[in-house]
């Protein structure tokens, strides 16, 4: 059984097993091998979720070279859903008001 810890936490995105099962693939792999095998596994997207096959349903031809070209894919697709609360930097980095206050206290 996958240990779900914060490594499957990506951005934004809670990838759980998926994020394993990925890495363990053999690359590359085109869009529809990549739905047929996980398509009905669950995203976590701050307080929502969807499927793979939601999120990535329409990148249409899409070949994928490794495990993580899908986990950016993925980030690249999800809603503003998965960025948590706005203005806070819970997909990492800091907000534009965080760089303005700095340059403020300088």
């Amino acid at each position: 059984m996958t240990d779900q810890n914060d490594d499957s936490r990506e951005q934004g995105v809670e990838f759980g097993p998926l994020a394993d099962e990925l890495e363990d693939e053999e690359y590359p792999m085109d869009l529809e091998t990549l739905l047929e095998r996980y398509g009905d596994h669950e995203l976590g997207l701050g307080d929502d979720t969807a499927t793979l096959q939601t999120v990535l349903e329409s990148q249409g031809d899409a070949t994928y070279e490794s495990a993580h070209d899908v986990h950016q894919s993925i980030i690249g697709m999800v809603s503003d859903d998965a960025i948590g609360r706005k203005n806070y930097s819970d997909r990492g980095g800091r907000t534009e008001a965080e760089e303005d206050s700095e340059e403020e206290s300088v």
